[in-house]
C-alpha cells in the first residue's frame, strides 16, 4: 500500500522533538544568527583568502585537448616536447579582378618581395620566412595566379608563443605600411598567433562587458523587487561573494585538471543566477515571518526551516545535474562543472552561513533607505493577484489550461525536430569587426586548406627512416588520386627532441563544412592505412581545425544519452528524498523536459533558419553548435529546479497544516510569485546580456536559457505545475513501499505559529498570513 500524504501535525522547528537534534540548516542559521560577526567576517576572509591565493598560485596544469583522436594527436606533441612549437603567419598579397597574374604582374611581385623584406627586418623575431618568385611558386601562387602567400613563424622554438604579442604587432604595422605603399592591391596577414590574439581580445572584450553589464542591472532590478537599497544589495553581496571564491578555486584546481577561459564565464552566469535567487528565497521569507509577528531571531530559524532547507535541495540538484558533464570526458566540459558546483555550494553555504548573519545584524532594517514611491509599498509584501487568479482558474479546469500549455509548448520544440548539430567556421563565429577573422577567409577562399590544413602526427622508431620517406610519398600518391579532396603541398616538419614529425595535409572545403569534413575522412580511413599505416614502428593521428570539432561531435553524440539519463536519474532520486512522493519528481522532470524542449525549438528557429538574424546582429550558417544542447540540458535543468523545489516546498507546507490540495496549490503558488517572478527577471535579465555579445556561441547560449526561464517562470509555474498537481489530488503527496528504502531529507518543515499568534494556525489566521507575500 502507498503511504499516505504528509502528517497534519508538524513538528516547529525551533522545539524539535524529545530525542530528535535539531536539523543541521537549522544548527548551522541559528549559530550565524548568534555569533553573527564571526560568520559575516569567517566568510568574507574565505572569500579573499581563496581569490588572493588562487590569482597568487595560478593555475598552469594539464592542457584541454580534443576529445578522440584529435586529443590523441595534441598529447603526443606534448610527449615530443614541443609545446613551444613557433606559430606560423601568413600575409596574402592579392591583386585586383583582371590581372594577369603572378608570372607577368610587375606590381604583384613588388609588393610580394616588399613583404619578405619587410619580415626579414625583423631578425631575430621571426623565422622560415618563405617569399614565393614566379621561377618558384612552391605552391603559394593561387590557381588564378591573383593571390600569393608569403609565410613565416615567429622566433623559433622555445619562445615563439612567448613574445607572440608583441612580435604580431611589429609584423602588422610593417604590413600594413607595404599596403600602404601598394594601395592597388590586398596585402593582409592571418595566421596561428594573429587569430588567436584577436579572438582572445575579442572574447575578453566580450565578457568586459557582460560583467560591467550585469551587476548594474541586476541591482535595478533589485531596487524594484524591494523597494529599499539595503535588501536590494544583499543578493548581489552573495552573488558577487560566491563568484569571486569560486573564481579562486576554480584557479586553483586548474592546477591538476584542464580549464579554459570558457569557465570563468560561465561562473560568472550561474553565480549571478543562484547567488541571487537563493538569497530571494531566503529574504523573502524572513520578511514575511517578521510581518506575521515573530522577532528577528524567530524568523530566521523558520527561514532556515523552510526556505533554507529548499535553498539546500535545490543546490544539490543544480551541483547534481552539472556532475553529468564529467561524464562526457571532454575536457572543455570539465573546467565548467567545476566551476559551477563549486560557485553553486559556496551559493548554498553563504545562504546559510553569512546571510543570517547578516540578517541578524540588520533586523528591521533590511528595509532600510527606502526608495520614493516604490519603497513603503514594496515594504508591504503581498500575495500576487494575477497569478492567484491564474491559479484559481487552472485548478478548477486543470484539463483544459493543462492541456492547452502542453500543446504551445509541443508546438514551441517541433522546430527542434530539424535541428542540426554543427560548428560554425570563425566567420560565422565572430562578426566582420575582427580584421583578422576576415583575413583568414580571404587566404581559405584563394588556397582552401591553406591557413588550417589537417596535422598528421607521427611518432615510433620509424621515423625519419626510409621506410617513412617511402610511406611519405605514398601519401603524395594518395593526395594526387582524391580528385582534389585533399591538396599539396603536404609537408613535413620534425618537432620536439626528435623522434615526431608533423605532416600537414591540405583539405579541400571551408575547414568546417561537408566537403572538409568528407576530405578528413578520406584522409583518415584511406590515404593513412595505404601510406603511414603500412610501416610497422609508426603511430600516427590526425588533429587540426577540421578534426577537433569533428572528434568533438562524435564524443557528443555518443555520450549526451548517458549524461541526460544519470541526470534524470539522480535528480529523481533526490526529489523523492525531499519531497517522498512519485509524482511530484516525476512531473517536475516532465516539466523541466518540456520547457527545454520548448527552448530548444526557439534556439533552432531564431539560429538554424535564420529568423531575427538582422535584429541580433549574425548571419545563420544553418546550424547548432555542438555543445550546446548538452550544456543547455544540464544546466537548465537545476537552475529550473530552484523554481520547483521552493514553490512545491511551499505547497507541501500548507498541505502538512492541513489545506487541501487546490488550496494548498493556490496559495503556494501566488504566495511564492512574486520572488520566483523577480528572481527570473534577474536571471533573464543576465542572459540577455550574453545575447548581445559578439560571439555567436553566447548568442545562443544567452536566447536558450532566457528563453527556457521565462517558460518556466510563467507557463510551467502558473499553469502546467497546478494543473498536473490539481489533476493529481491527493496521489501528489504519495509514495509507494518500493521506493522507501530512499533516504528521506525533507525539502521544508512546517513552523509553529509565534507566540502570541497561536490563532495564525487556524484557517482565518492563515488565510490572512498569505497576504503578507510578495506583490509581483
Amino acid at each position: 500500500m502507498p503511504s499516505n500524504g504528509p502528517p497534519a501535525t508538524p513538528t516547529t522547528p525551533s522545539q524539535p522533538g524529545r530525542g530528535q537534534p535539531e536539523p543541521l540548516v537549522e544548527r548551522v542559521a541559528a549559530w550565524s544568527a548568534r555569533r553573527r560577526k564571526t560568520a559575516l567576517f569567517g566568510w568574507l576572509l574565505f572569500v579573499v583568502l581563496t581569490f588572493v591565493v588562487g590569482a597568487a598560485v595560478g593555475g598552469k596544469g594539464p592542457q584541454n585537448h580534443d576529445p578522440g583522436e584529435s586529443g590523441r594527436a595534441q598529447v603526443m606533441v606534448e610527449e615530443a616536447g614541443d609545446d613551444t612549437r613557433p606559430p606560423s603567419e601568413n600575409v596574402l598579397v592579392q591583386a585586383r579582378d583582371g590581372s594577369p597574374g603572378f608570372r607577368s604582374d610587375t606590381a604583384l611581385q613588388q609588393a610580394v618581395q616588399d613583404v619578405g623584406t619587410a619580415l626579414r627586418g625583423l631578425s631575430g623575431k621571426v623565422s622560415d620566412v618563405v617569399v614565393p618568385t614566379p621561377a618558384e611558386p612552391g605552391g603559394l601562387v593561387s590557381s588564378d595566379g591573383r593571390s600569393v602567400l608569403v609565410t613565416f613563424s615567429l622566433a623559433g622554438p622555445g619562445h615563439g608563443w612567448d613574445n607572440a604579442a608583441g612580435v604580431v604587432e611589429e609584423t602588422q604595422q610593417r604590413i600594413a605600411k607595404v599596403a600602404e605603399d601598394h594601395k592597388g592591391l590586398k596585402i593582409v596577414q592571418a595566421g596561428d598567433a594573429s587569430v588567436d590574439f584577436a579572438v582572445e581580445q575579442a572574447t575578453s572584450e566580450d565578457f568586459g562587458t557582460a560583467e560591467l553589464t550585469s551587476i548594474p542591472l541586476t541591482l535595478v532590478i533589485l531596487l524594484v523587487v524591494f523597494g529599499a537599497l539595503i535588501a536590494a544589495g544583499i543578493p548581489l553581496l552573495l552573488a558577487v561573494t560566491a563568484v569571486l571564491a569560486s573564481m579562486g578555486l576554480l584557479t586553483l584546481a586548474a592546477n591538476w585538471l584542464p580549464v579554459n577561459d570558457t569557465a570563468s564565464s560561465v561562473v560568472l552566469l550561474v553565480g549571478m543566477a543562484v547567488g541571487v535567487d537563493y538569497t530571494l528565497f531566503y529574504l523573502r521569507r524572513e520578511r514575511e515571518e517578521r510581518l506575521a509577528g515573530r522577532t528577528t531571531e524567530q524568523a530566521l530559524r523558520v527561514t532556515a526551516a523552510t526556505s533554507g532547507r529548499a535553498v539546500v535541495i535545490s543546490g544539490l540538484t543544480v551541483a547534481v545535474s552539472m556532475a553529468g558533464l564529467f561524464l562526457t570526458g571532454i575536457d572543455t566540459f570539465t573546467g565548467m562543472a567545476v566551476g559551477t558546483i563549486a560557485v553553486v555550494l559556496l551559493a548554498v553555504v553563504g545562504s546559510l552561513t553569512a546571510l543570517p548573519a547578516v540578517l541578524s545584524m540588520l533586523g528591521p532594517k533590511v528595509d532600510g533607505l527606502r526608495l520614493p514611491w516604490i519603497g513603503r509599498r514594496r515594504a508591504e509584501a503581498r500575495e500576487s493577484r494575477v497569478w492567484t487568479a491564474v491559479v484559481t482558474q487552472v485548478v478548477r479546469r486543470p484539463l483544459v489550461w493543462g492541456g492547452a500549455a502542453v500543446a504551445a509548448l509541443v508546438l514551441a520544440a517541433l522546430p527542434a525536430a530539424g535541428m542540426r548539430l554543427a560548428d560554425p567556421g570563425l566567420q560565422e563565429r565572430f562578426p566582420d569587426s575582427v580584421p583578422e577573422i576576415s583575413h583568414l577567409v580571404a587566404i581559405q577562399e584563394a588556397f582552401p586548406g591553406k591557413p588550417a590544413p589537417a596535422q598528421v602526427v607521427v611518432t615510433g622508431d620509424a621515423v625519419g627512416t626510409g621506410a617513412f620517406d617511402k610511406a611519405v610519398t605514398a601519401l603524395r600518391e594518395q593526395v594526387a588520386k582524391s580528385g582534389g579532396a585533399l591538396a599539396e603541398p603536404v609537408r613535413t616538419a620534425e618537432i620536439g627532441d626528435g623522434g615526431t614529425v608533423v605532416v600537414t595535409v591540405p583539405l579541400a572545403g571551408t575547414g568546417n563544412d561537408a566537403t572538409s569534413l568528407k576530405a578528413l575522412e578520406l584522409l583518415r580511413e584511406e590515404a593513412l592505412p595505404r601510406s603511414l599505416g603500412e610501416v610497422d614502428g609508426l603511430r600516427y593521428a590526425v588533429t587540426g581545425q577540421t578534426a577537433g570539432p569533428a572528434d568533438m561531435a562524435a564524443a557528443l553524440d555518443s555520450r549526451t544519452p548517458v549524461v541526460f539519463a544519470f541526470v534524470l536519474v539522480f535528480a529523481f532520486l533526490l526529489l523523492v528524498s525531499a519531497f517522498r512522493s512519485l509524482a511530484i519528481p516525476l512531473v517536475s522532470i516532465a516539466l523541466n523536459v518540456l520547457s527545454i524542449g520548448a527552448a530548444y525549438g526557439v534556439v533552432t528557429l531564431i539560429f538554424q533558419d535564420g529568423h531575427l538574424s538582422g535584429l541580433l546582429g549574425f548571419e545563420s550558417y544553418g546550424g547548432i553548435i555542438s555543445w550546446l544542447p548538452l550544456f543547455m540540458f544540464v544546466i537548465l535543468f537545476g537552475l529550473s529546479m530552484d523554481y520547483h523545489v521552493f514553490i512545491l516546498s511551499r505547497i507541501r507546507e500548507l498541505r502538512m497544516e492541513g489545506a487541501d490540495t487546490s488550496t494548498a496549490v493556490t496559495r503556494g503558488i501566488g504566495g511564492s510569485a512574486g520572488v520566483v517572478t523577480s528572481a527570473a527577471v534577474v536571471m533573464i535579465a543576465v542572459f540577455s546580456i550574453f545575447a548581445t555579445l559578439s560571439m555567436l556561441d553566447y548568442k545562443m547560449l544567452g536566447i536558450g536559457m532566457a528563453v527556457a526561464i521565462l517558460v518556466d517562470a510563467t507557463l510551467v509555474r502558473g499553469v502546467l505545475l497546478p494543473a498536473a498537481l490539481a489533476l493529481l489530488g491527493d496521489r501528489s503527496w504519495r509514495l509507494p513501499r518500493a521506493l522507501a528504502w530512499i533516504p528521506a531529507v525533507a525539502a521544508e518543515k512546517t513552523p509553529q505559529p509565534p507566540a502570541g499568534h497561536e490563532e495564525a494556525a487556524t484557517d482565518s489566521g492563515t488565510e490572512d498570513r498569505t497576504k503578507d507575500v510578495e506583490r509581483v
